[in-house]
């Protein structure tokens, strides 16, 4: 590690780094890339730690010492000014960002991705600390080309699809269609940070990602999650998977969809990180537009490597078709593309993703498979009481 430089080839000097949302998917893999990689310190900020367990215990670990873990839940507590104050970079993950909470929770995803980040860029921007927000691709709302007509050849355009984070518009749906309230807090926070920066003076960052997706992600419901909750697209797919039910496409599954592969997108937080002259200011598009699917083709592909990962054959239904309403509930909307413009990201920090669709949704569930196949089976075979 010693002697390591960024990209303009200055050396890199450790920092001590607050991170928020340390604990959950995303921030689990970035830790552990910061532990193995650099020489960074990490004050690891969540409320729970299950999933970054293996980086904090046994203290005889090469990295002992380099992470924290501090228990708390941002709404309301008042040490986090002190955490962001010791570090040198906080970089902000915490919000609700799963779409079946969107119109059932609207009060809470606004609160949790709005009010509650409010605090966060206070703290960075008074006392002029560094800050990487985590924002989303739902910013961009609806594409241009949804509003052509079905026939248009103008739809095969990419000027009115592809997403490009300094001129693609930011479109939603009507106010009643509360599945717009997480894009929305979530666009409202980044103009918030991009106001800061310009009156006064916050080094930001601001990332949008693009449906990352491995081994760790989202959870597995009554198995490391709520029973009654429904998690995204592919953690939904793979639940149904692992126990054996068709999957459940929402209106027809013609949605369109790019995923990157999580080891590849957290080498671009890293750059990020470690290249703050090329880094602030910007608001980086991170996914892969090479791997894009319709939500009909993501459930062919997952059912057929989850076959070979499982050794168990398809259902001979693999698929079921159900209507938004049933599936969300009353006020959901979509977007129908959702592909990004890579031109900033790999001028500024010459960050490419590498990895195929088959070989993340590979890795994805045979991970899946190794670790919950059997709990479920468990779960699944219980006698239900009379």
């Amino acid at each position: 590690m010693a002697g390591r430089v960024d990209l303009d080839g200055n050396p890199i000097k450790p920092m001590t780094i607050c991170m928020i949302g340390a604990g959950g998917f995303i921030g689990s893999h970035l830790c552990e890339k910061l532990m193995s990689e650099t020489e960074h310190k990490v004050l690891a900020v969540d409320v729970y730690s299950d999933k970054i367990k293996h980086l904090l215990e046994p203290a005889s670990l090469p990295w002992a010492g380099r992470i924290q873990f501090h228990r708390l839940n941002i709404k309301n507590d008042s040490r986090l000014e002190g955490l962001i104050k010791m570090a040198d970079l906080t970089i902000n993950l915490a919000a609700i960002c799963t779409p079946a909470d969107y119109n059932t929770r609207p009060l809470d995803t606004i609160y949790s991705n709005f009010i509650d980040a409010l605090p966060v860029v206070k703290y960075c921007s008074e006392n002029g600390k560094r800050l990487i927000h985590f924002s989303t691709c739902e910013v961009y709302g609806k594409t241009i080309g949804s509003f052509l007509p079905k026939d248009s050849q103008l739809r095969q355009d990419p000027a009115y699809y592809v997403l490009k984070e300094d001129t693609s518009p930011c479109i939603f749906g009507s106010i009643e269609k509360q599945r717009w309230s997480y894009a929305c807090a979530k666009q409202l926070i980044e103009r918030l940070i991009y106001a800061e920066g310009a009156e006064n003076g916050l080094e930001f960052t601001i990332v949008r990602p693009f449906n990352w997706i491995g081994p760790r992600m989202d959870f597995i419901p009554g198995i490391d999650g709520p029973s009654e909750g429904v998690p995204r697209v592919l953690a939904c797919f793979s639940n149904n998977l692992l126990r054996r039910e068709p999957l459940k496409l929402v209106d027809g599954g013609q949605s369109q969809r790019t995923f990157v592969y999580i080891k590849d997108a957290i080498e671009a937080v890293h750059l990020m990180i470690e290249n703050p002259a090329r880094a602030n200011g910007q608001i980086f598009n991170v996914g892969n537009p090479n791997n894009e699917v319709t939500v009909r083709q993501l459930a062919e592909m997952m059912t057929e490597v989850y076959a070979k990962v499982s050794g168990e054959p398809p259902l001979e239904a693999a698929t079921i078709d159900v209507s938004s309403k049933e599936f969300y509930g009353e006020g959901y909307d979509d977007s129908d593309k959702r592909i990004p413009d890579m031109t900033i990201i790999n001028k500024q920090l010459g960050w490419n993703p590498k990895t195929s669709l088959w070989d993340l949704l590979d890795s994805t569930l045979t991970y899946q498979h190794r670790t919950y196949a059997e709990a479920i089976r468990k779960a699944i075979s219980k006698p239900v009481a009379s």
